[in-house]
């Protein structure tokens, strides 16, 4: 039995995501999910009846006012994530949101300090970071066992048909804040981040190849990393062969993990270099006990955070990194400028709005 009650948990926004919100809260003893609320109060009644859960809300509003609940999950379109997730912080309600968290840097820094003023924490969904592989991995680069990292690849190459555009919501700056490099390639660019660390520049361009919208459905940059490495980033909404892929050659080794939308061990390699012997590779070996990537095992660790007051995990913090190398490469393309961390605050249109302009090679 746990230690303390379980913390009430709530879910804004019933479509797909969802649903593997409600099974990894499920699947916590930490969490006990007791509300629903949708716009639709239909779905939300569908939803609440599939996972069992207690109540449906009439209005957001109307379940922070009620006073109970301890944690917000934000499973709604990226459009309205700032403003949801301030209302819940400001009740005094944790939050756990998905990606993107925001449309905008100016957004996320007003949900992080809304957090702050309000000791609440926010949790962002970078589900790619947990599983025992990726701690393994992230742990042998940390302590130098590798070596140090030199070049790297990155690559989220999917496939998304033109009517994943005619979704009312997307294809749009207004309501999906960025293109695929924001709203797929996220996931990966945060892995690579989260294991190579804080950036130090970025140079990107935007491609709009064939789809009817308003962004690009290609992109292509070059990210270095304060630690001196330097990395290939390629993210593709038009790729019928889909693949999630990061490479990080370091002096001693080559690692890689090549899946799609969630990676065990299997899906990873370490790969020594001539020179190493097998007594140095054997110790690199992943850990017999296997745990898969997921939002499981990220709901986990926050409410078990959540419960003992302490900070929230490494696979649940610094969001704004990768935000920061995503709004980069827009930022990049619309001034055809290297961009560092500073010159990124200095963005100011950028920080308000990805909206940047891309180039466009559709034919007819």
């Amino acid at each position: 039995m746990p230690e303390h009650p379980p913390l009430r948990a709530s879910i804004v926004g019933t479509g797909a995501i969802a649903n593997a919100h409600a099974e990894a809260i499920a699947a916590t003893a930490d969490a006990e999910l007791v509300a629903v609320v949708d716009r639709d109060p239909e779905l939300a009644r569908a939803f609440a009846e599939r996972w069992g859960v207690p109540s449906t809300a009439a209005s957001l509003e109307a379940l922070l006012a009620d006073g109970g609940i301890d944690v917000l999950h934000v499973c709604t379109p990226p459009g309205v994530h700032a403003e949801q997730a301030i209302a819940a912080l400001d009740a005094g309600v944790h939050v756990v949101c998905e990606k993107p968290a925001a449309l905008s840097l100016d957004q996320l820094d007003a949900m992080t300090d809304a957090a702050a003023r309000n000791d609440r924490r926010l949790a962002v969904v970078f589900q790619q970071r947990t599983g025992s592989a990726a701690a393994h991995v992230r742990g042998l680069l940390d302590s130098g066992a590798l070596g140090r990292p030199l070049v790297a690849t990155c690559q989220t190459l999917w496939f998304r048909d033109p009517a994943y555009f005619e979704v009312p919501w997307r294809g749009k700056w207004a309501t999906e804040g960025g293109g695929p490099t924001l709203g797929l390639g996220i996931h990966q660019i945060d892995l690579l981040a989260w294991l190579l660390g804080d950036w130090a520049s970025v140079q990107g361009q935007l491609w709009r190849l064939d789809r009817e919208t308003q962004m690009e459905d290609v992109s292509t940059a070059v990210v270095s990393f304060a630690g001196g490495a330097v990395a290939s980033v390629i993210t593709s909404a038009l790729s019928p062969r889909e693949t999630s892929s990061i490479r990080i050659d370091t002096e001693l080794a080559t690692v890689t993990v090549d899946h799609l939308y969630g990676h065990g061990h299997e899906h990873w390699r370490i790969t020594p270099a001539p020179h190493v012997d097998a007594e140095t590779a054997a110790a690199w070996a992943l850990p017999e006990l296997e745990e898969a990537s997921g939002h499981g095992p990220l709901v986990r660790d926050i409410y078990t955070a959540l419960q003992s007051g302490a900070p929230l995990p490494s696979t649940a913090s610094d969001a704004a990194r990768s935000f920061e190398i995503v709004t980069a490469i827009y930022s990049s393309a619309a001034s055809g400028a290297l961009v560092t961390p500073d010159t990124l605050r200095d963005d100011a249109d950028r920080r308000r709005s990805l909206e940047s302009p891309i180039t466009d090679l559709r034919r007819g």
